[in-house]
């Protein structure tokens, strides 16, 4: 059923393919890594350790296993064994000049990255897989959004004015907006399916991966910050103030943010820091990654409640930057992102830093964005010299504020 769309990785993951020993595959529970794996065509073999026969056939004896299969192997939720990682090593050092002999997949970046580091650095290239964007729910174009502006250095605020708004976007994007990317739920279509899909989406995470994966943890503190993952999605987090409403040390408090973002469900930002005279705020900004995820935790039954919810405005905000950093990561760039805010309250909400230069970019919902929204943007695009800044809005249409300031509608795509 995934397989119905194309992903917008899938080139960048045939190129790793052709470049490295191996790639490892990574990304949040049910983003649809197993489907992609899928699709590899013969005489790729795929092993899934979830399966029982198959982590019995390979935890016996990884070395012989991997003799047995030198080549075109894809071995999904890899960190389910940690003695592989040192066999795959020694597979991939046997003939270390051969590309594309092994692809693992992982839902949990510190066991994975970790493992990854210790044995397998310099042999292996790293791909993030998320649910989908926006973009590749757009077919048959996956991927054609702003992505590819941002990652030229030779881009101004001028080269904006390319970009075009599909017909009907502002309606499927709101569809997009309040249900999220995962893949099953979306082309279901169903809004029971999907209530029914993230109750179990949330009863699985907790009581199969995280208590796998942090058997010692205490597993009600851990739903209750689950549940307040929502309301604290799009603020500045402050951790002792967490810590406080949960009833734990502000040390644990910042370790459930760290697994929140490790297992791919959390995005942590942190903060813009430049030498300037302006004071600034440290503390790090974060958002669920998925909108649908949020709506189910805030109990939002309908767009019809989402835009009536104080948390709109946040939620929109964390929407856009997942598709804004989904696209470049679809690119295999490799940058830096933040979130700028002073302690006078002037504030600019992503902040991307790369090959390309430093661009600030904000983020409104309206249709109208007036020059007061628009004052800390100008300011820091002034302050820092940078090439241009982007407002992503919900325009009719490209707008150019000025030769350093362009309003893209979010919906927007580039010509072909």
């Amino acid at each position: 059923m995934q397989g119905m769309k194309s992903r917008a990785c899938a080139k960048l993951l045939h190129e790793l393919l052709s470049l490295f020993p191996c790639v490892a595959l990574v990304g949040v529970r049910q983003c649809g890594k197993t489907t992609l794996l899928g699709q590899l065509p013969p005489p790729w073999q795929l092993f899934d350790l979830e399966k029982t026969n198959d982590f019995e056939a390979i935890s016996r004896d990884p070395d012989l296993f991997l003799r047995l299969h030198p080549n075109r192997v894809a071995i999904d939720e890899a960190q389910l064994l940690p003695p592989l990682f040192n066999s795959l090593r020694v597979a991939i050092d046997a003939d270390r000049s051969r590309a594309g002999r092994f692809l693992i997949t992982g839902s949990s970046s510190p066991d994975l990255l970790g493992a990854i580091s210790e044995s397998l650095a310099g042999r292996v290239a790293i791909l993030e897989l998320a649910p989908f964007s926006f973009a590749e729910v757009q077919q048959p174009e996956p991927g054609a959004g702003i992505a590819p502006l941002i990652a030229d250095p030779e881009s101004t605020a001028h080269s904006y004015l390319s970009l075009f708004l599909p017909k009907d976007s502002l309606r499927l994007q709101h569809d997009y907006w309040f249900g999220g990317g995962y893949p099953e739920p979306w082309l279901k279509h169903s809004p029971r399916f999907s209530k029914l899909w993230m109750e179990n989406y949330i009863q699985t995470y907790l009581n199969r991966d995280i208590q796998r994966l942090f058997p010692g943890l205490n597993r009600q503190k851990f739903l209750l910050f689950l549940q307040m993952l929502g309301s604290c999605s799009g603020t500045i987090i402050n951790y002792s103030d967490v810590a406080r409403a949960l009833g734990v040390s502000q040390p644990t408090a910042r370790d459930y943010f760290q697994i929140a973002h490790g297992t791919f469900i959390w995005r942590h930002i942190p903060a813009f820091a430049a030498n300037t005279a302006k004071r600034l705020v440290k503390h790090p900004k974060g958002y669920l990654r998925d909108s649908g995820l949020l709506h189910f935790l805030l109990h939002l039954r309908d767009s019809r409640d989402l835009l009536a919810h104080p948390a709109m405005g946040r939620s929109w905000e964390g929407m856009v930057i997942e598709e804004i950093l989904r696209g470049l990561n679809s690119l295999g760039l490799s940058f830096d992102y933040f979130h700028y805010r002073t302690s006078g309250g002037a504030e600019v909400d992503l902040v991307l830093q790369g090959e390309f230069g430093l661009i600030p970019i904000e983020i409104k919902y309206g249709q109208r964005v007036g020059g007061h929204d628009l004052r800390g943007i100008r300011d820091f695009i002034k302050q820092h010299g940078c090439r241009y800044g982007l407002v992503i809005n919900n325009d009719e249409r490209v707008r150019l504020y000025d030769d350093t300031l362009v309003g893209i509608p979010f919906g927007c795509r580039l010509g072909v």
